[in-house]
């Protein structure tokens, strides 16, 4: 079997495991829930505000938009603790599914 037939098997798996059905509707929870604060509190765009809570939650943090608000800072210091914790889980427990199709 080829590795791109495993790795969309493994996907297909990691999708149907209750886990990652939960970490995946958490995270997104989480980045929904961050793109309403910022664009209430920021004033920023409807895609601005996603946009910004994924790179944040992912920790890619390319730097082009930044909180201006106090409670923009604070939120965002509670949300990347938080969400870096959830975000890193789901990716986990995806490639542990993943993973463990070779071994089946």
């Amino acid at each position: 079997m080829n590795s791109l037939t495993r790795i969309t098997r493994g996907i297909g798996a990691a999708l149907r495991d209750g886990r990652v059905k939960s970490l995946l509707a958490f995270t997104l929870g989480m980045v929904l829930w961050a793109s309403v604060f910022y664009h209430y509190v920021e004033g920023w765009s409807w895609l601005d505000s996603i946009y910004f809570s994924v790179v944040t939650i992912s920790t890619v943090g390319f730097g082009d938009f930044s909180p201006q608000t106090a409670a923009g800072k604070i939120f965002t210091m509670v949300y990347i603790i938080v969400g870096l914790g959830i975000f890193v889980a789901a990716a986990t427990t995806i490639a542990n599914t993943i993973l463990s199709q070779d071994d089946e």
